[in-house]
């Protein structure tokens, strides 16, 4: 059985432009965000990309043509051999009514309501419902398809079953909490034997979304909602734990039943108005640092607060020992590893594909009837495109009158060489392999450097990544060296940078450029299976400078998607100041004019 699982809508950005003024990148942010596709032939994930991979923009929401072709080609399948395609959205007709009853439901006037009944309507016709979800396939794709053959799954299921399928898909507690679904922001329950059960009472309306608070909270401190919250994680750490929040006294009420009712309005002017109150804030304290640091500790304390409810009463309700935590609040990797830590879980997974370029995966897999990996399949994130000699070649010779290159005879030399060159002070691109999937770059996509260098954060930051000098980086190592380098808990393994740890004191000082402010990092754990390229290069990096782990942050700069092709490397490395690029056997240099 061939199933293809795809994100995304052509007239989206279109139509909340239009509908409601959302302009520019925030086009991009809203139903549809993360557009992807994935394929699932017999029972195994055999390709998955995000769109914006290929067609570079980042975080789009358009519908994924190139990511659908390539997912194909890659496979050597066509249109029309697929069985069944598979859409991680479900605007049934209940759906619709529902929207209609919550907009009849608010406080709004008369007028108000009429005119929200207006853009949802066109919103729904134009976009989501079923009808208009089978138009789009058919107007992109020009595939006649029977409309038997496009399955429609609810957004949650698909980002429960993504996260099921890539832990194994063994019994487990659930909690997925992203911006909104179809009606519901959060919802969680038990996945026993196979069969998803829902604890109905807990789930938590749209309007109450606690991810979309975050986003509001994350664009009041000038970032860029739906995708910066991680700067806001990452300025909390510069403060404090807040002794008292304003937003759990004001904005945040918990019920007894592990679900909760946020209060934020949806109109910018009010909940900036809000958080002015709130935060004793005004546009010129915005931009001061240690007020944003102020607020963004009130909006992590608020989120870890939260999200510790909702497991007090899923562990009440569940006698389950694993968790599997999916959406886009799952990304919050600080929130994560206190939620296991103080919980009775004694596991808890993250995937790859946590928030929605995942959902893509989850919509494949629950159609194909999967609640388990195939036996002795390796989970691994490595989905995308690949590139061979000669297509490397040839964007080298394309970019010939600006690097310079030299061939290493085998992997075990490039990586040699390229451990002696991160020995020093010098910023590498790694490329290999296939392109990760989802919104971390695993290795496969990265800027390595050495974190032994107190100050290569800043030099990466600066002069490379073109973006906030607060921003930390995230430590690679091996999954044998890891509890010793780290304060590991209940994790044995961190494959996907999905937690984060206090890095042993006895480490602080080996490896500054890893530690963020409060002597913590978001770890990412490898192996030999998984990625044999990375092993080697840490084997032979530790080998030659005793550090125990690589600095790996995404081959990018600020704005941009993750680089994909040689070609996409090369302009990146031109326009940065990587010092060293590696492009499987290939070391770069730029040629000095």
């Amino acid at each position: 059985m061939i199933v293809l699982g795809y994100n995304g809508f052509t007239r989206g950005a279109e139509l909340f432009g239009k509908l409601y003024g959302a302009t520019g990148v925030d086009r991009n942010l809203l139903v549809g965000h993360d557009a992807a596709a994935a394929l699932v032939i017999d029972g195994e994930l055999v390709a998955a990309v995000e769109e914006e991979r290929l067609s570079r923009v980042k975080k789009t929401s358009d519908f994924p043509v190139h990511a659908i072709n390539w997912c194909l080609d890659s496979a050597g399948v066509e249109l029309d051999q697929v069985d069944v395609f598979a859409f991680p959205w479900r605007f049934s007709s209940t759906v619709g009514e529902q929207m209609i009853s919550q907009i009849c439901d608010t406080d709004l006037t008369v007028p108000a309501k009429f005119d929200a009944l207006r853009r949802t309507g066109e919103l729904y016709t134009g976009m989501l419902s079923p009808e208009a979800v089978y138009d789009d396939f058919v107007r992109r794709t020009g595939h006649e398809l029977d409309p038997n053959r496009l399955a429609l799954v609810p957004h949650h299921l698909a980002h429960l079953m993504c996260g099921a399928y890539l832990a194994g898909g063994g019994d487990a507690a659930f909690l997925v909490s992203d911006g909104r679904a179809e009606t519901l922001s959060a919802v969680m329950g038990e996945l026993r034997n196979g069969v998803v059960r829902l604890f109905d009472d807990s789930a938590v309306d749209m309007t109450s979304s606690l991810g979309v608070a975050y986003g509001r909270i994350t664009r009041y401190l000038g970032f860029v909602p739906n995708n910066d919250e991680y700067k806001v994680m990452g300025l909390a750490a510069y403060g404090p734990p807040p002794g008292h929040n304003p937003l759990l006294e004001r904005v945040v009420r918990l019920h007894e039943n592990g679900s909760y009712t946020l209060s934020v309005p949806r109109d910018r002017d009010a909940y900036y108005a809000l958080f002015d109150d709130l935060f004793g804030g005004d546009s010129e304290k915005r931009e001061e640092f240690d007020f944003r640091v102020k607020v963004a500790g009130f909006a992590q304390h608020m989120v870890e607060a939260v999200t510790a409810h909702q497991l007090r009463a899923l562990t009440a309700a569940s006698d389950l020992d694993d968790l599997l935590f999916e959406g886009g609040l799952a990304l919050n990797c600080v929130a994560n590893t206190k939620m296991l830590e103080r919980s009775s879980f004694t596991g808890m997974d993250v995937s790859f594909g946590a928030s929605d370029p995942g959902v893509a995966i989850g919509a494949a897999v629950y159609t194909a009837g999967l609640r388990n990996r195939p036996a002795g399949a390796v989970t691994t994130p490595y989905l995308g495109p690949s590139y061979g000699e000669q297509h490397t070649l040839d964007a080298l010779a394309e970019y010939a009158d600006r690097v310079e290159w030299q061939e290493e005879p085998d992997a075990t030399s490039a990586a040699d060489r390229t451990a002696e060159l991160l020995a020093q002070k010098n910023v590498v691109g790694w490329f290999q392999g296939r392109t990760e999937f989802g919104p971390r770059a695993l290795g496969n996509r990265s800027i390595l450097a050495n974190p032994a260098f107190p100050d290569i954060k800043d030099i990466i930051n600066v002069r490379v990544k073109h973006r906030e000098p607060f921003r930390p980086f995230a430590p690679v190592v091996l999954a044998s060296e890891a509890p010793r380098v780290f304060e590991m808990g209940k994790k044995t393994s961190s494959p996907y940078m999905t937690f984060v740890f206090p890095v042993r004191e006895e480490y602080r000082e080996r490896i500054p450029g890893a530690c963020h402010v409060d002597g913590t990092a978001r770890v990412q754990t490898v192996d030999e299976r998984q990625n044999p390229a990375l092993t080697q290069l840490l084997r032979a990096f530790t080998a030659r400078t005793d550090v125990p782990c690589l600095l790996n942050t995404s081959f990018n700069v600020a704005g941009e998607p993750i680089v994909c092709s040689p070609r996409d490397a090369l302009e990146c490395f031109l326009a940065t100041e990587i010092d060293y690029l590696v492009i499987d056997r290939f070391v770069v240099t730029k040629r000095h004019r």
